[in-house]
């Protein structure tokens, strides 16, 4: 997308999930269990989330529509951090991936959907849920599979701006029990 000068640069943006507290700092424990290999670079504690859809970059002045075109119904729901699912993704991204139930999944294409009829375009590789732990992580080891993760309440999802390396939420969306 090219930018013309004299308007709002274009904004990039993702839609999400971000932990609690609790689970923010049970994730900051596991990350910090890996033996990270030189050079890598270490997601920082405020910007552990689940991206949902990754939007990319959007003209400001779309910014209301989106808003608005991204409510879907949702219900709460909780995730699990299965520890045993700790790798590294081709690329050297280290994460740990999460089971994905069933209202995930709805939540997930209905946000498909919203961006298609937005005019968006939406990620044809299947959804992997996961919290990513490093960039530049090749050769990262993994600790040993650990109990005690706290599950994670999912009440809501947010459209987030990437910015200047800051991730700014520009909206939140909370769940809602979801008639039939």
């Amino acid at each position: 997308m090219t930018h013309t000068p004299g308007t709002p640069p274009p904004l990039r943006l993702f839609t999400a999930l971000w932990p609690p507290p609790a689970v923010r700092d049970a994730l900051l424990v596991l990350r910090d269990r890996w033996q990270w290999p030189p050079g890598a670079r270490l997601a920082d504690a405020s910007k552990l989330h689940i991206t949902l859809h990754f939007i990319g970059s959007v003209e400001a002045s779309r910014l209301p529509a989106l808003v608005d075109g991204l409510a879907v119904p949702m219900e709460r729901t909780e995730l699990r951090i299965d520890t045993r699912r700790q790798r590294v993704w081709p690329g050297g991204i280290a994460v740990v991936e999460l089971q994905m139930p069933e209202m995930l999944q709805r939540m997930h294409a209905l946000l498909a959907h919203a961006l298609s009829r937005l005019g968006l375009g939406v990620e044809a590789r299947p959804w992997r849920p996961h919290v990513t732990f490093a960039r530049k992580a090749a050769g990262a080891v993994p600790p040993a599979a650990a109990d005690g993760m706290p599950s994670w309440p999912v009440d809501g999802y947010a459209l987030v701006r990437s910015a200047g390396g800051r991730y700014d939420i520009l909206q939140r969306y909370a769940a809602a029990k979801v008639e039939p």
